[in-house]
């Protein structure tokens, strides 16, 4: 039983707007919320017994609100089912490999869901926007994907791809919350103010990627992520309405007893342990 949901993305003539609905309140979001991250779950335990492989792939504009995202749709599932990967900055030694190479060794296993945080696109962003690649690399690398994830999909991989967009002065609020708050500061990285500087070089480095990479056997899906909880919502409901999963036959769990034969006082074999000082 597929989820079935309004919110699917994937029709040409689909709104990228959000009609001027009004902000969500957080009792509505966190109901809504836990309804869909209780079908993650019916998933998850598809995903298991079926030995699904699933890549979801997670672009989009600095402060589109991509960590929050993956945190609602992962917090509630295991995370040996659903791996986030997030690789950082490459090494030398990665440097002088096939490019997609290091991306390779995480890719799902049976009954996996692997879900990247940044993935080879960045040969398509923030490299070739920022000059950490030649033109000519990021030409053969919007030439050669298609056929990547060709062999991806045919090999019986599910490849699902987002891309995040959040408007301008959106992105400008978030990133002045950032240099504000202490709490957020570590959410600064050293691409983050370069990118408010060249939108437009980000702007065009996505048309051509969505250009050459948006196929039918591995599509793009948009998602406007200017209200944070909406957007939440969409992508989750989107992300199920695409697999389609069935519940599992029920099962009732037995909570055993304990077994007393060998029991002893366990709280006095640790009454003199070092306990933290409970100050709340």
């Amino acid at each position: 039983m597929g989820h079935e949901s309004s919110a699917q993305a994937s029709a040409p003539d689909a709104s990228p707007r959000d009609g001027g609905k009004p902000k969500l309140k957080r009792k509505d979001y966190e109901k809504a919320l836990r309804k869909l991250q209780t079908e993650l779950c019916v998933l998850q335990d598809w995903v298991k017994r079926t030995g699904q492989r699933i890549i979801v792939v997670f672009e989009g504009r600095d402060a589109a609100g991509k960590g929050g995202t993956i945190r609602a749709l992962t917090e509630r599932v295991s995370p040996r089912t659903f791996r986030l990967i997030a690789l950082p900055a490459p090494s030398d030694r990665e440097k002088s490999q096939m490019y997609v190479q290091r991306y390779l060794a995480h890719f799902p296993a049976a009954g996996e869901i692997v879900i990247f945080d940044r993935s080879w696109y960045n040969r398509a962003g923030v490299e070739y926007v920022m000059g950490f690649c030649t033109k000519e690399q990021h030409k053969r690398f919007l030439q050669n994907c298609p056929e990547f994830e060709k062999h991806i999909t045919d090999n019986g991989i599910r490849l699902i791809k987002y891309w995040l967009e959040v408007s301008n002065d959106q992105q400008k609020e978030r990133f002045e919350a950032r240099v504000e708050d202490p709490m957020r500061q570590w959410k600064l990285s050293a691409m983050d103010l370069p990118s408010r500087e060249r939108w437009y070089d980000y702007s065009r480095a996505r048309d051509k990627m969505l250009e050459a990479t948006d196929t039918d056997f591995a599509p793009w899906y948009l998602l406007r992520s200017d209200d944070k909880r909406r957007a939440r919502l969409n992508l989750i409901s989107h992300f199920l309405s695409l697999i389609p999963y069935e519940a599992s036959p029920g099962k009732k769990v037995k909570l055993p007893s304990r077994d007393k034969s060998r029991a002893y006082d366990d709280d006095a074999a640790i009454k003199g342990r070092r306990w933290i000082k409970e100050e709340f």
